[in-house]
């Protein structure tokens, strides 16, 4: 008789999910069945005839739904992963399934009467700080999604829930589907002049593998940030671009602008139904920053700082563009190409002089070391454990007395099934119940530079940040220490999230780090001084005009989720206001940002993109501690580890962070790092 393996224990080392022995059709069945015992866990709690307690409904709602949640999980990683036309299928049919059933919880008024009766009584409970905080979480996880709503709204909101699920998966399906279907094929080798050779071997490579004459550039970005980058064609640097920055924006069946429009009117109503003025009113309770007049001058205030930083830096580019090469109005297309020229004038440092010393095996070595350096972690390559994809790497992480941490996989290459982009995500939540502590699988799933056939996987240096970056997230979700698995690892306030990511960062920049790993894949020579001076030198170049890349992206975040839209007939006019006061580059009519941005109409960052500047604010001030220290000194890193880390979203972020850092942040950290202050 055959068995579903997705609705039976897994029986493998660690619990690992059996991946190779799951098929895309057991998927549904299995779907139904753990929304089915999800459903009677629910019942359970509901109908036990003993008064609500902390115990039998709170905790016991936390620690429901564990299959459906694996599951989901799994499921889900894969269709960001390693999807297909099937998964993809699954999960237009799945999204409105799980909505339901969400809205089957927070919407079943008996089970709020429990939660709300344990609620009311919370000042009699003598509860600790993780258990406030998870019935605090419970009883806002239904007021907040309608629980206190009459039952006609009820049923209103659960229909605007279903088709948003919908609408934010199909947006995700039409950005993969562009980026996988648009191809430059170029068959005359003089159109490559300019482009590196390792970059010429990959695109050489790509056109072969898919039995093509030439050399096949795409919209990935280990293909396209370098042909931007140095590809001397203008024209072609152009065709690049437009085709990126026009990305579901060709009014055809791939095409995002509607989708766009009714996912932000879609997150109004609900808001307004649930009592609030604006989408981002209701995201930015659960927040540091609570408001949107706070993210929009936090914004602001930031903007004023970078505008005339940027504006000399974007004139300086302008001039040097005209003088180099009588360029006119500098373009999109040109700003990824002039500036690598005026940095490699200026610093004598370019991408190509620090790949050698980047070879992505010895970068992933020298993360685990700083790891090991500052939380006493060990990595150990394990390959027995089953995986999605061959290039999958897995690890069992242990801790100094050689207990298991953590499992770790890590996915560093583009495929056609893998969405663009860099993220950290697990298969599995950390938790303690009945006294043992189940430890947490974590991944990493990134897109960077591949092998060719001469070259192991050399790394730009924003490719080695982009690792460091993401496995600052992993740390966080193998760190986690916590007793809930709704409070566990990166479950915390998003504008809190990207702070153990971006602090790990800056080791990317320090000597002492760099010489555990930055070693000539060649020769086996750790990287001259000079050069680790120039990259530190040349870490604030044109660092006004990225503040403001990166505020734009926060101001139409805010532009789509802060305010009514339901009058906004263009997204492309929409757009241009909001980038009003920062742009800097003539716009080009072919472009649409809005329709590709995944993370805040497909991912979670609705009314949360300020969350990464808001996050620098704090890893800026966080980084200060450990360089007055020390860059490993262990006592800081034990309380970054113990405070933050391992805390996960137990309490208030900001108490967290005092408890580490002995005081709040100072914005001052970020401007004078990023050379907008002076540096006294």
């Amino acid at each position: 008789m055959y068995k579903n393996i997705l609705t039976e224990s897994f029986t493998t080392t660690f619990q690992t999910a059996p991946f190779s022995k799951i098929a895309t059709t057991d998927f549904l069945p299995a779907f139904k069945l753990g929304i089915k015992n999800a459903k009677a866990e629910i019942d359970t709690i509901v109908n036990n005839p003993e008064a609500p307690t902390f115990e039998n409904t709170i905790e016991a709602l936390d620690f429901s739904g564990e299959q459906l949640d694996r599951i989901s999980s799994i499921f889900f990683n894969l269709n960001s992963a390693e999807t297909n036309d099937e998964i993809q299928k699954i999960a237009q049919e799945v999204s409105p399934l799980l909505s339901d059933f969400g809205n089957d919880i927070t919407l079943n008024l008996d089970l709020f009467q429990r939660v709300k009766a344990v609620y009311n009584d919370k000042v009699n409970l003598q509860l600790n700080i993780e258990q406030e905080t998870l019935l605090d979480k419970k009883y806002k996880s239904f007021s907040r999604n309608g629980a206190n709503l009459a039952e006609d709204k009820k049923q209103e909101l659960r229909a605007i829930d279903k088709e948003l699920s919908k609408l934010k998966l199909q947006f995700g399906e039409n950005v993969l589907a562009e980026t996988n279907k648009f191809e430059m094929l170029i068959t005359n080798e003089a159109d490559l002049a300019g482009l590196p050779e390792g970059a010429k071997e990959a695109a050489k490579q790509l056109a072969e593998s898919k039995e093509k004459e030439g050399w096949l550039i795409t919209l990935d970005y280990p293909s396209y940030i370098p042909f931007m980058t140095y590809a001397d064609n203008r024209e072609l640097r152009e065709k690049l671009s437009l085709a990126g920055g026009s990305k579901a924006f060709h009014n055809d069946d791939l095409d995002n602008q509607n989708n766009v429009l009714q996912i932000a009117t879609l997150r109004f109503k609900r808001a307004n139904l649930l009592g609030y003025k604006t989408h981002a009113h209701f995201v930015l309770e659960e927040r540091m920053a609570k408001t949107p007049e706070k993210v929009n001058s936090f914004l602001n205030e930031l903007l004023e700082k970078a505008k005339p930083a940027a504006n000399l830096e974007y004139t300086n580019l302008e001039n040097f563009a005209k003088d180099l090469d009588g360029i006119d109005t500098l373009q999109k297309w040109d700003s990824g190409y002039y500036s690598e020229k005026l940095k490699q004038k200026l610093f004598n440092l370019d991408d190509e002089q620090l790949k050698p010393y980047f070879k992505l095996e010895n970068v992933i070595e020298g993360a685990f070391t700083i790891a090991e350096k500052l939380f006493g972690l060990q990595f150990e390559e394990i390959k027995t454990i089953d995986t999605y994809h061959e290039e999958v790497l897995t690890y069992k992480v242990k801790d100094e007395n050689g207990e298991l941490v953590s499992i770790f996989y890590a996915d560093f290459f583009p495929r056609k099934g893998k969405r663009n982009g860099a993220w950290m995500t697990s298969y599995k939540p950390q938790s303690i119940k009945n006294g043992v502590n189940d430890r947490p699988h974590v991944s990493i799933v990134c897109n960077f530079t591949k092998p060719t056939k001469s070259k192991p996987s050399l790394l730009t240096f924003n490719e080695v940040t982009t690792l460091f970056h993401e496995f600052g997230h992993a740390l966080h979700g193998m760190l986690a220490n916590t007793t809930y698995p709704s409070l566990s690892g990166t479950s915390v306030f998003w504008d809190f999230v990207e702070l153990p990511s971006q602090v790990l960062e800056n080791w990317c920049y320090e000597k002492e780090a760099l010489e555990l790993f930055a070693k000539h894949y060649e020769t086996g020579e750790v990287i001259p001084m000079e050069l680790v001076e120039k990259i530190k030198e040349s870490a604030t170049f044109h660092e006004g005009m990225q503040t403001m890349r990166q505020i734009s992206f926060g101001l139409l975040d805010m532009s789509w989720h802060a305010q009514d839209p339901t009058a906004i007939k263009s997204v492309k006019a929409h757009e241009n206001a909001s980038f009003g006061d920062t742009q800097l580059f003539p716009d080009v009519a072919e472009n649409c940002m809005s329709t590709a941005f995944s993370h805040i109409f497909q991912g979670g960052y609705s009314s949360g993109y300020y969350s990464y500047k808001w996050a620098e604010v704090l890893d800026a001030d966080a980084f200060e501690y450990f360089k007055e220290a020390g860059i490993f000194n262990k006592t800081v890193a034990t309380k970054f580890k113990d405070h933050v880390l391992s805390q996960g979203g137990t309490e208030n972020p900001m108490s967290l962070y005092k408890r580490f850092r002995g005081q709040e942040p100072k914005p001052e950290a970020l401007l004078k790092r990023a050379g907008l202050i002076p540096n006294e």
